[in-house]
C-alpha cells in the first residue's frame, strides 16, 4: 500500500524573500497527521530569493541535510566551515550538542531552490560535525545513487540514524525498482518532473510513504529527480 502526500497539501510560507513548503509540519504549520516519518522529521522545498538567506541561528540534536536542485546556497557555522553547496552537492550537518549557522543564496541573479531534510538522529549530545559531497548527475542518470547513510559506505555522507538516502535523475521513460525490504519503511519525494510508481502518477513536491515491503516500479513520465528514504 502507498500513502500519498500531494504536493498542494503541504503547508506553506511566504516571507517575501523565502517561499518554502513543508511536507510535515514546521514553524507555524501544524498538522497532527504529519508530524514525522519514523526518524524523517523535516522536508522543506525552498525558494530563496538572490542575495537573501537565513541569519545566524542555533540548532540542536538534529541531522541537517541540504540538497540544492537550482542555484547555489551559501553556508557559515560556529564550526569555522564556510563553503557553497551546488546542485549535486549534499551537505550534512549534524548539530549535536549544539551549533549556530547561517545559509544565504550565493547569488545576487539567481533564485536558490533547495530541499532542507531534517533527521532525528539516534542519540543526543554528540559532537558537532559537518560533511558534504559532491554526486555526479552521471552517478544518479536512471539509477539510485547512495548519497546518505549510517556508514558512510558507497563514498555516501554519514549520518547519525539508521537510514538510507538514494537520489536518481531519471530520462524520459526511463524505469528503475526499489524494493522496501522487511522491518523498514520507504518515503519517496518527487524532487523534479513526473513519475508514475507502481501506476499511480506524481509530480513535483507529490510524495509516498511506504510501510509494507514491496517492490515500487518508477517510471518517468517526464524528466524528473527522486530521493528515497529508506528508513528504520
Amino acid at each position: 500500500m502507498l500513502t500519498l502526500r500531494k504536493s498542494e497539501e503541504r503547508g506553506f510560507a511566504n516571507h517575501g524573500w523565502l517561499k518554502s513548503y513543508h511536507t510535515f509540519s514546521f514553524a507555524n504549520y501544524y498538522d497532527p497527521a504529519h508530524i514525522a516519518f519514523r526518524s524523517l522529521r523535516v522536508i522543506n522545498e525552498d525558494f530563496i530569493q538572490q542575495g537573501m538567506g537565513f541569519g545566524t541561528h542555533s540548532h540542536k540534536d538534529m541531522e541537517i541535510i541540504t540538497y540544492v536542485l537550482e542555484g547555489a546556497l551559501e553556508h557559515k557555522d560556529s564550526m569555522g566551515n564556510s563553503s557553497v553547496i551546488y546542485p549535486g552537492e549534499v551537505q550534512r550537518l549534524s548539530a549535536g550538542k549544539g551549533i549556530t549557522h547561517s545559509e544565504y543564496n550565493h547569488s545576487q541573479t539567481e533564485l536558490a531552490h533547495i530541499l532542507q531534510i531534517w533527521i532525528l538522529p539516534d542519540r543526543n549530545g554528540i559532537e558537532p560535525s559537518y560533511e558534504q559531497k559532491t554526486f555526479t548527475t552521471e552517478e544518479k542518470q536512471d539509477q539510485l545513487r547512495l548519497v546518505v547513510s549510517k556508514d558512510g559506505r558507497d563514498n555516501s555522507v554519514t549520518a547519525q540514524q539508521d537510514l538510507n538516502i538514494y537520489a536518481t535523475v531519471l530520462s524520459p521513460n526511463s524505469k528503475i525498482a526499489y524494493t522496501v525490504p522487511e522491518n523498514r519503511y520507504g518515503w519517496l519525494h518527487i524532487a523534479r518532473g513526473k513519475v508514475s510508481i507502481n501506476d499511480l502518477l506524481l509530480s513535483a513536491g507529490d510524495a509516498v510513504a511506504v510501510e509494507t515491503p514491496q517492490t515500487l516500479n518508477i517510471v518517468a513520465e517526464a524528466e524528473a529527480e527522486v530521493l528515497i528514504f529508506d528508513l528504520a
